[in-house]
């Protein structure tokens, strides 16, 4: 089993990232969009967890910048009609602390903002998944987002972005040991933002 990657980012392109491990293996690994967003430049060392998926016709493998979104990602595989691509998907449009909060909030809602579930999946989701994010939401207690981060997102929605769109642009310019000013944090994320457009 593949359970991580290191080495070059050699491409980044759609949800896939292209890795030259140091014996010159590049792997081809699909990736949510928040990972994709906080990946360094190409030519970039950098370190992935992975989850290999084995089927008769087609393998593939899904990496992940921390233990939380991969931890996310094994649940949602072990929900009743949900694959890696839908799970995927998931955790693209809404991050995992996303995910865990929905869940256990009951929040049909947020997990419909997810294009391919609809109301029925949403609350099978919820209905599966409830009891079985404990440690995960332990997890994100101790490594979630910072103050400053929050205080950030809340900014850019004063501001009139949606939550998703804030969370993924402040997402993007967080540091990798989770650190960064709030005015840095809103600076960075509205020049993402206004590239989108």
């Amino acid at each position: 089993m593949i359970s991580g990657v290191h080495g070059t980012i050699i491409a980044k392109t759609g949800d896939r990232v292209i890795v030259e491990t140091a014996g010159g293996v590049h792997y081809e690994i699909a990736v949510p969009l928040g990972v994709l967003e906080r990946l360094p430049e190409e030519g970039a060392v950098v370190a992935l967890q992975t989850i290999p998926v084995i089927r008769e016709d087609s393998w593939a493998l899904y990496g992940f910048d921390g233990d939380h979104e991969r931890s996310v990602f094994q649940r949602l595989l072990g929900t009743t009609g949900v694959g890696p691509r839908l799970a995927l998907a998931i955790l693209s449009t809404l991050g995992g602390a996303r995910v865990v909060r929905a869940v256990t909030g009951g929040d049909v809602a947020t997990l419909c903002t997810v294009p391919g579930i609809g109301k029925r999946t949403a609350e099978r989701l919820i209905v599966e998944l409830k009891d079985k994010l404990g440690d995960v939401t332990a997890a994100e207690a101790v490594g979630g987002p910072s103050a400053a981060a929050e205080q950030a997102v809340q900014a850019l929605v004063n501001l009139g972005y949606t939550r998703a769109d804030a969370e993924k642009a402040v997402g993007g310019q967080v540091s990798a040991d989770g650190t960064g000013s709030t005015v840095d944090l809103i600076r960075g994320a509205l020049q993402l933002l206004t590239k989108r457009k």
